[in-house]
């Protein structure tokens, strides 16, 4: 058994020696818990790596997408295989999973082989449609244009798919005027191809339409076989109505894509690629109507345009209108007239304050005036340069007896009676001291 360490191996303390295992023993021991597990298991994948030895046994790698595992097919279960094992073929391997234990390797040992029938379909598909494509069948210069204004349109599908139904949504939505005859047919399982060339067979011979939708939903490589049957193809391609194919979702490709005149991804798509030159058509014929419309009008604004021109030239050639440009040239005068008046008039009066205010200028009475307030002026100055201005500030004036003015000592003698004037009253006065 495989033995679990204890807590003490993650310290620094040595494992107990009954707790170490071998290389060979930890292999022998998951090969004794894995072998048992996986004793009878089916597996599907891709063959790789293929090497078949002298001894009759085979190798290869079984592996998808995310993984690989190496397997062993001995001699007496090779011998059982019915198909040609080869590089990249799918297929669905039944046997154990094994511990090889020199390497430490675990691999699968077959005991049945068998070719996935997904991969049978897909191969049956590329040897037919190499067939096919080797007679020309599928050749670019045998194909037709699809015709750009169908009149009737025949739909070759299950009546009760949602193909039909979203088909026949987008042609209804976008208006489209033509007619649609829908021809029930399986689409899936045995029956369907037989059914599916029949209704080519009865539209061509019928002249059902102009134009031939074959179409389903999408599904697996099996779902949609019938339309990669060799007779649908060949139907398809014999075809003397030209033919779209839109069989499955945008990553499917059946025979009869390749065989008919256009191939749509989706039946969504076949119903936008019918209605595509209608709407084309549809917006040519909008665009020729505002075209039309601009036209009209633009006719209609230029023959308007001239009879106002004429009726203009009519109107300024009648008496009333002459009558008109009279009054309004004898009111222009008049105006006129009345503005070289004001002007004149304006002028004048200008002129006359100009000389009013010369005149003003030139008149005596304020230079008199001046001249009195300035003789004022003087009269005060000097009146208060006088002797008696000073008496009145508190000085004495003294005069001899003949009036004079004594200013000075020297000019005084001791005989000599002066009049003293204050500013009350005068005295006489002498000198008394001889000084």
């Amino acid at each position: 058994m495989i033995h679990t360490p204890t807590s003490q191996t993650n310290s620094l303390i040595a494992p107990n020696p009954g707790e170490v295992l071998s290389v060979t023993q930890l292999t022998r021991e998951i090969k004794q818990r894995i072998e048992p597990a996986f004793s009878g298991v089916w597996v599907r994948g891709e063959i790789s790596n293929l090497r078949r030895q002298s001894s009759g046994h085979t190798y290869f790698t079984v592996k998808d997408e995310g993984s690989q595992i190496s397997a062993a097919l001995f001699r007496r279960d090779a011998e059982r295989v019915d198909f040609s094992l080869r590089e990249g073929v799918q297929v669905l391997v039944c046997g154990r999973v094994t511990v090889y234990e020199p390497r430490g390797q675990y691999q699968l040992v077959a005991t049945i082989v068998l070719e996935d029938g997904h991969g049978k379909l897909q191969r049956r598909f590329e040897e037919l449609k190499n067939k096919l494509a080797a007679e020309g069948l599928f050749d670019t210069e045998r194909k037709r244009a699809i015709p750009p204004f169908p009149k009737s349109i025949v739909v070759i599908t299950s009546p009760t798919g949602a193909a039909i139904k979203d088909f026949i949504s987008i042609i209804h939505r976008h208006n489209w005027p033509g007619c649609i005859r829908i021809l029930p047919v399986r689409v899936q399982g045995q029956e369907a191809a037989p059914e599916i060339v029949e209704a080519l067979r009865l539209a061509n011979e019928k002249e059902l339409g102009d134009l031939i939708v074959v179409c389903r939903g999408g599904g697996s490589l099996e779902d949609l076989w019938p339309f990669n049957e060799e007779i649908v193809a060949r139907a398809v391609a014999g075809s003397q109505i030209p033919v779209i194919s839109a069989v499955g979702h945008e990553i499917d490709f059946t025979l009869s894509d390749f065989a008919a005149d256009r191939r749509a991804e989706t039946p969504s798509a076949a119903a936008e690629l019918i209605i595509t030159g209608f709407n084309a058509l549809q917006e040519r014929f909008h665009q020729a109507l505002r075209l039309l419309n601009r036209l009209t009008d633009y006719g209609i604004q230029r023959h308007r345009q001239a009879l106002m021109l004429q009726k203009s030239r009519l109107q300024s050639r009648s008496p009333q209108h002459q009558l008109q440009m009279a009054w309004m040239r004898l009111d222009e005068l008049s105006s006129l007239l009345v503005q070289q008046l004001s002007k004149v008039t304006l002028n004048a009066s200008r002129q006359m304050d100009k000389l009013q205010l010369r005149l003003a200028r030139q008149d005596p009475q304020p230079k008199l005036e001046m001249a009195a307030v300035r003789l004022k002026h003087l009269q005060q100055r000097l009146s208060n340069a006088g002797p008696e201005a000073a008496i009145k500030r508190g000085y004495v004036m003294l005069r001899s007896d003949d009036g004079q003015v004594v200013s000075d000592l020297k000019d005084w003698s001791a005989e000599q009676i002066l009049e003293a004037q204050f500013r009350d009253g005068k005295v006489k006065v002498g000198k008394a001291d001889g000084r």
